[in-house]
């Protein structure tokens, strides 16, 4: 034993019994290394070798319009570090505040409807900081209703508010909400907290109804609209403009890394709400600023899918397109109004077993999606077709599944 050695600290054989039984219980993750073509989206190549002879057509992208390799946002991004650097210099109280920063936060306002935007580094951190800031305020004894379903950052947010109460009620169900809220304790301050798309089953949330139940019961509403912004509504709002009822809902969270293909998080809200999460999320306050040239070409992106209806147009003719093409081979899916196609397969292995050979043998990607994501026994292909994808991607997919199940 050398001078400086000492025993192994437990936490490394914690580790190697952890990951032991992740991989006997289906649920070890590896990454595929893929490599997008701009000019051919969605062909991508593997790794940083180019393989001309056997591209690979991926199906499991967020960038659900293509917005990251439209020329004109790849440009601004080009334009911006040309002009102002690489990276953004520090926080947004140090030296991080640049223009840029503030007209896409008046953008986004102005896409929901709301006075006011402030931009996160990712739009789990904007759910996150936001949430826990939120649920910290008055002395934290908030009670918050959380759908069944909302994403792994709102529950990091609500669980980070150790004073205040989370009550969970059942995925998209009105009745177990409303018979939660009749329960509480009227003088407490309330949130409900959901999303708008659901990302794993594709399903959407009744906005106008929650919204309804909210007054009724003097609740505040977050709204989760990451898998719905650029995608529906007229200008790309979201569900909630899509329904007509983003001025019912208090706070609108959504993400510039999916439909707008770029990256980063936001909220929008009234401007006393938007102020204080300045002033008091430290998921804010204490982290390096979006850098110019992430924030131009989302800037870019968001005021042309503002102003390109057939965007949306054309992405929702590919989706049903697709979704027939599946029901005609006798494909298992799950078809609901969304953008986001889950095609069912129901264990764990075999889930990951089919993806790797679409892969190896198809050259076609597309997501496992095994537990803790979803529920033992609902694991599932997660396929998003995209405005790009053509009828004879379509027939290839159709036909791999076809033969792999």
């Amino acid at each position: 034993m050398t001078e400086h050695a000492r025993p192994a600290h437990p936490f490394y054989a914690y580790c190697q019994t952890a990951l032991q039984e992740i991989e006997e219980q289906g649920r070890y993750r590896r990454f595929t290394s893929l490599s997008r073509r701009s000019s051919q989206y969605p062909v991508y190549d593997q790794g940083n070798i180019k393989q001309s002879e056997k591209p690979v057509t991926v199906w499991s992208s967020n960038d659900y319009l293509g917005m990251g390799v439209e020329p004109e946002v790849m440009n601004a991004a080009i334009s911006a570090i040309q002009e102002y650097g690489a990276g953004s210099g520090g926080t947004r109280n140090i030296a991080g505040t640049h223009p840029l920063h503030v007209a896409l936060e008046a953008e986004l306002a102005d896409l929901h409807g709301k006075e006011a935007g402030l931009l996160f580094v990712s739009g789990y951190v904007s759910n996150h900081a936001s949430l826990q800031t939120i649920l910290t305020s008055m002395s934290g004894d908030w009670i918050t209703f959380s759908d069944q379903q909302n994403h792994a950052s709102m529950i990091a947010g609500i669980k980070g508010a150790k004073n205040s109460q989370c009550i969970i009620f059942k995925h998209n169900d009105l009745t177990d909400l409303e018979e939660k809220l009749a329960s509480a304790p009227t003088s407490a301050p309330k949130l409900i907290a959901f999303e708008s798309v659901y990302s794993m089953d594709g399903d959407i949330a009744d906005i106008s109804a929650i919204c309804a139940l909210a007054r009724k019961y003097n609740a505040l509403t977050y709204l989760d609209e990451v898998h719905a912004v650029g995608l529906y509504g007229n200008q790309g709002g979201g569900i909630s403009e899509r329904d007509q009822v983003a001025d019912q809902v208090d706070i609108i969270e959504g993400t510039l890394a999916k439909g707008f293909g770029v990256h980063g998080g936001y909220v929008t809200a009234k401007k006393e709400i938007i102020e204080y999460l300045r002033l008091a999320a430290s998921g804010f306050i204490f982290t390096t600023a979006l850098p110019p040239s992430i924030v131009a070409p989302a800037l870019a992106s968001i005021k042309l899918v503002r102003q390109q209806h057939w965007r949306r147009e054309k992405l929702f003719e590919r989706v049903h397109t697709f979704q027939k093409k599946l029901k005609a081979a006798g494909i298992p899916f799950i078809q609901t109004e969304s953008h986001i196609v889950p095609v069912m397969i129901g264990d764990a292995e075999r889930c990951k077993e089919i993806s790797r050979r679409l892969l190896g043998e198809y050259a076609l990607y597309a997501t496992p999606i095994n537990y803790p994501t979803v529920p033992k026994g609902t694991e599932r292909l997660r396929l998003t077709p995209n405005p790009f994808h053509t009828d004879t991607m379509m027939d290839d997919m159709v036909n791999a599944l076809k033969a792999l199940l």
